[in-house]
C-alpha cells in the first residue's frame, strides 16, 4: 500500500476522531435526561440465562471492555450468581458469544488488609451496569469499585473503606478460559508476561496468550498504567512468589504481576486509568495519554454516553413505546455494536487501516447485525468491509470467524460473501468492490488447504465437482446450503460490475442445494437436505457409539443429532440444527423451496409444523429468516404472528430477556428490527414489511433523510396490516427496497383487529421467479 494511502486513510480517521471529539463535549442547554436514549440501555439483559452478554462499560465497537471476572469460565467474564467470587476486573472482553473464551486480559484487583496470597477475591453486592459504567462493592472489603472506558483506555476508580492499609493488584498473567490441558480446544493457553515498575505512580508491562475459540495464534496485550496518588511501595510477583521492591519481572514463562500499596493515602477514592495496545507498551502509553489526558472519571464517563447517544438517536421510536420496549429496543442496538472491534493502528501485522477484530463470528451477524448497522452507521459499516478486505490482502482469505489478529473459525459457508454482497445492493459508498469480487472469487475457487476451520471453504473441492459437499467433510450439509448462498451473493456483485462470465456460474451454482434435496417425508412434510456420500448415494444410517463402547447405528432422519453423542460438536451434517431447520435455508430462492415442498398449501403446513411441533429454534441464526417465509405465501399476517408470539414468549428487558447467545448482537438484532416493523434478508436489497410492536419508529439515515414507519391504529388488538401507503400512495408489495428507505419518506401502515387481503398474489423476490 502507497504512503500517500496510507495518509489519506490516517487523516480520514482523524478527521472522524476530531469530529467524535466535538460531539462529545459536555452537552448542549437543551439536552435533558427525559430525552435521552442511553438511559435505556441495560448492559445487564441477557447477563442471565443463556445471552453471554459482557456487561462492563465499552464505547461503540470499543477496543477496550474493562468488566468484571466472576472466575475464569465464562466467555464474557460475567457470571450472575453472587455467591461466587469476584477475582478481578480485566481489561479486554467479548460479549454474547460461545464457543470457548477470548480475552480476559490484565486483570486489576483493589483489596484491603496484610497480602496473604496474591490471590485475592470477593463475594459482590450493590451491582449497577449503565452505559459507559460499571459499578459494584466488594463485601471482602467494603471496596466500591466503579469502571468507565474510553475505546483505548480504560478508567477506574476505588473509594476505599479507610484510607490505611490498601492495595492494588495488576495481574498480567490472567486470563479466561484457562485449562490445564497442552493446547485444549477452544481454551486460552499462557505464553508469557512482563512487568515493570516505572515510578510511583506508573507500571507497564504485556500478557501473551493463545488458542481460544478460534484456536488462534499468540496475540498479546500490552498495559501501560497510571495511578492518582503514589504508592508507598510495589511488590512484583512471578508465579506463586512475591518479590517486595523488586521493580521487574522478564519474561520467563512464567506469569507475572505488580502489587501496589498505600499505608496511608491521601484520598479514600484512588483513581487508575490503563491504556491498552496489542503494539507495545510504549503505544499502550499513547493511548492512554490520547484517550484519558486527565483525571475527571465523570467526564469519560459522560462522554461515552454521548458517543452511545449520537448512534442510538439515529432511530426514534413513538412516544407512547413503553419503558420495556425502549429497554429492549435500545439494548438492542447497544448490543449490535459492541462488536466487531476497531483496532485500526493496532495491528502488530500490518499497518494498514482500516483494521477490525473479533469477528466472532460472521455466521451469526451477517444475517441482521450488519443490516442494521447498514442503517445506522453506514460509514462504519463501509469501514468494516474494509478492514475485511485489508484482511484479505495481507492474510490471504476474508474472515469467516477471526479474534486476536487470527482467521477462524469458519462455522459453514464463507459469510463475507453475503456482507459485502449486502452492501453492494444498498449501494454503500467507500467499498473497493473489485477488490471484493476477488475476494469472494478467491473463497468459491481455491480450497483454504489443511485447515478449513480457519477460512475459505472446506469441501469445496468436492462442491465444485460434484454441486455438493459429500460425507468425506464435515458439516456437509449447511456448507452445501451456504456456499450455494454465497454463491449467489458472489453473482449478485458481479452481475452488477459487468462481470457475466463470473455471474453465469455462480448463479447456476446457487442451485447446488437442490443436489442434497431428497424426496422423503416427515411428520406430513416432504423433501428434506440430506445426507449423500461421494459417490452419490444417499446414507441412511449414522454409526454411532453412544453407550458402553457398544457400537450402534442411528437411521438419519430429518430430526436426527449425530452430534455430540455420534461425532464430535464440530463434525456432524449440520452444524447446531436439524434437516427440518436448514431445509427452509435458501433465502434467495424460496420459491423452489414451497415448489419442491409440493406448493403453497404445502408449504404453509410445513411451516405451522416446523413451529407448532417445536422443531423451531428460536436461539439458532438458520432460522432467523424462517418465521417470515409467509410472505412468499401471500400471507404476511401469518409471519407477523409468528413474529409476535417469539418476542412475546422469548424477548424481555428481564436479564434473562434473550433467548439465546447473543453471538455479538444478532439476537438482539433480529429484535430491533421486527420491533420497527421491517426484517432484512441479508445479501438482497429488501426488507420485509411486518407488523410494528410500536405506533411509530423515525429512521434517521444517510444523506440527512428521514424515513417514518407508522402503524396507524395500532394497539394490541389492531395487530394486523391490512393496508399500507408510501409517500401517500397505496403500496401492495410486503417488502420494500433499501433504496427508498433512504430516500426518506413516510411508510403507514394501516393495522387491523383481523388480517385482510393484502399481500395477497404478492411474493417478494425469489430467484426462481425472476429468472422466468
Amino acid at each position: 500500500m502507497s504512503n500517500k494511502y496510507l495518509k489519506a486513510v490516517s487523516m480520514k480517521l482523524l478527521l472522524r476522531t476530531t469530529l467524535l471529539s466535538l460531539f462529545c463535549l459536555p452537552l448542549s442547554k437543551g439536552y435533558t435526561e427525559d430525552s435521552s436514549y442511553h438511559q435505556y440501555i441495560d448492559p445487564l439483559i441477557g447477563s442471565e440465562g443463556l445471552g453471554n452478554v459482557f456487561v462492563g462499560p465499552s464505547t461503540p465497537f470499543g477496543m477496550v471492555k474493562p468488566g468484571p471476572d466472576i472466575g475464569t469460565h465464562s466467555n464474557s467474564g460475567y457470571d450472575p450468581d453472587l455467591t461466587k467470587s469476584l477475582v478481578g476486573f480485566s481489561q479486554v472482553h467479548v460479549s454474547g458469544t460461545g464457543g470457548g473464551p477470548k480475552y480476559g486480559n490484565i486483570s486489576v484487583m483493589p483489596f484491603s488488609g496484610n497480602v496473604e496470597s496474591i490471590d485475592q477475591s470477593s463475594l459482590r453486592t450493590n451491582e449497577q451496569a449503565q452505559a459507559g459504567y460499571y459499578a459494584t462493592v466488594l463485601t471482602k472489603w467494603d471496596i466500591k469499585a466503579e469502571l468507565t472506558t474510553a475505546e483505548r483506555a480504560a478508567f477506574h476508580q476505588y473509594t476505599f473503606r479507610d484510607t490505611a492499609h490498601n492495595a492494588i493488584k495488576i495481574d498480567g498473567g490472567f486470563f479466561l478460559g484457562e485449562n490445564p490441558v497442552p493446547d485444549a480446544r477452544e481454551a486460552q493457553q499462557f505464553v508469557g508476561s512482563e512487568v515493570d515498575v516505572l515510578s510511583s505512580t506508573q507500571i507497564q508491562g504485556y500478557s501473551r496468550i493463545r488458542g481460544g475459540w478460534n484456536n488462534g495464534n499468540a496475540y498479546t496485550v500490552y498495559y501501560h498504567a497510571e495511578l492518582d496518588q503514589p504508592c508507598d511501595r510495589f511488590s512484583t510477583f512471578k508465579g506463586e512468589t512475591l518479590y517486595p521492591s523488586v521493580k521487574e519481572q522478564f519474561d520467563s514463562g512464567e506469569k507475572t504481576g505488580g502489587l501496589c500499596f498505600f499505608s496511608d493515602h491521601q484520598r479514600k477514592t484512588v483513581k487508575m486509568k490503563i491504556g491498552i495496545s496489542f503494539i507495545s507498551e510504549a503505544k499502550a502509553a499513547e493511548n492512554l495519554r490520547n484517550d484519558i489526558p486527565h483525571w475527571d472519571f465523570n467526564l469519560v464517563r459522560q462522554q461515552t454516553e454521548q458517543k452511545w447517544e449520537r448512534l442510538l438517536s439515529r432511530i426514534e421510536l413513538d412516544s407512547t413505546a413503553s419503558v420495556e420496549q425502549r429497554k429492549m429496543f435500545y439494548t438492542g442496538l447497544y448490543h449490535t455494536m459492541l462488536m466487531p472491534v476497531d483496532r485500526s493502528g493496532e495491528n502488530p501485522l500490518w499497518t494498514a487501516m482500516p483494521y477490525y477484530d473479533d469477528f466472532y463470528a460472521i455466521w451469526d451477524t451477517f444475517r441482521t447485525s450488519s443490516p442494521l448497522l447498514t442503517i445506522i452507521d453506514p460509514e462504519r459499516q463501509a469501514d468494516i468491509i474494509n478492514g475485511m478486505l485489508n484482511i484479505y490482502k495481507y492474510d490471504g482469505y476474508l474472515p469467516e470467524g477471526r479474534s486476536g489478529n487470527t482467521n477462524g473459525r469458519t462455522q459453514g459457508g464463507s459469510n463475507a460473501d453475503i456482507v459485502i454482497a449486502d452492501a453492494y445492493v444498498k449501494n454503500l459508498r467507500g467499498v473497493n468492490y473489485h477488490l471484493a469480487l476477488k475476494a469472494m472469487i478467491k473463497n468459491a475457487t481455491v480450497a483454504p488447504g489443511g485447515n478449513s476451520e480457519k477460512e475459505g471453504r472446506g469441501g469445496l473441492p468436492d462442491y465444485n465437482r460434484l454441486g455438493y459437499v459429500s460425507t468425506d467433510y464435515v458439516r456437509a450439509g449447511n456448507r452445501t446450503l451456504e456456499y450455494a448462498y454465497n454463491d449467489f451473493a458472489l453473482a449478485t456483485v458481479a452481475k452488477g460490475l459487468h462481470r457475466m462470465g463470473e455471474y453465469y456460474r455462480f448463479i447456476e451454482q446457487a442451485n447446488n442445494w437442490q443436489n442434497l434435496w431428497r424426496n422423503i417425508e416427515h411428520d406430513g412434510a416432504r423433501g428434506f437436505i440430506m445426507p449423500k456420500d461421494v459417490n452419490g448415494k444417499w446414507i441412511d444410517e449414522i454409526p454411532c457409539d453412544i453407550k458402553d463402547g457398544v457400537a450402534t447405528r442411528v437411521s438419519y432422519t430429518p430430526i436426527a443429532q449425530d452430534w455430540p453423542n455420534c461425532v464430535c460438536w464440530w463434525c456432524g451434517f449440520f452444524y447446531e440444527a436439524s434437516s427440518w431447520e436448514y431445509s427452509f435455508y435458501v433465502p434467495h430462492d424460496i420459491a423452489a423451496i414451497i415448489e419442491k415442498s409440493g406448493g403453497s398449501d404445502a408449504f404453509e403446513s410445513r411451516l405451522n409444523t416446523f413451529f407448532e411441533h417445536n422443531y423451531y429454534n428460536v436461539a439458532n441464526e438458520p432460522s432467523f429468516l424462517t418465521p417470515t417465509l409467509y410472505h412468499w405465501l401471500g400471507k404476511p399476517h401469518l409471519s407477523s404472528d409468528r413474529v409476535r408470539k417469539i418476542v412475546q414468549e422469548h424477548y424481555s428487558s428481564k436479564r434473562d430477556g434473550l433467548p439465546g447467545n447473543d453471538d455479538s448482537g444478532a439476537m438482539s438484532s433480529w429484535l430491533a428490527f421486527h420491533m420497527i416493523g421491517l426484517f432484512p434478508n441479508a445479501g438482497q436489497p429488501y426488507y420485509l414489511i411486518n407488523s410494528p410492536q410500536v405506533k411509530s419508529a423515525t429512521l434517521h439515515v444517510e444523506g440527512g433523510n428521514t424515513f417514518k414507519v407508522i402503524a396507524e391504529n395500532y394497539s394490541e388488538k389492531n395487530r394486523y396490516i391490512v393496508s399500507a401507503t408510501l409517500n401517500g400512495k397505496p403500496f401492495h408489495n410486503t417488502w420494500i427496497n433499501h433504496s427508498e428507505v433512504i430516500k426518506g419518506g413516510e411508510l403507514r401502515l394501516k393495522m387491523a383487529a383481523k388480517p385482510s387481503n393484502w399481500g395477497e398474489g404478492k411474493f417478494p423476490p425469489s430467484l426462481t421467479t425472476t429468472q422466468k
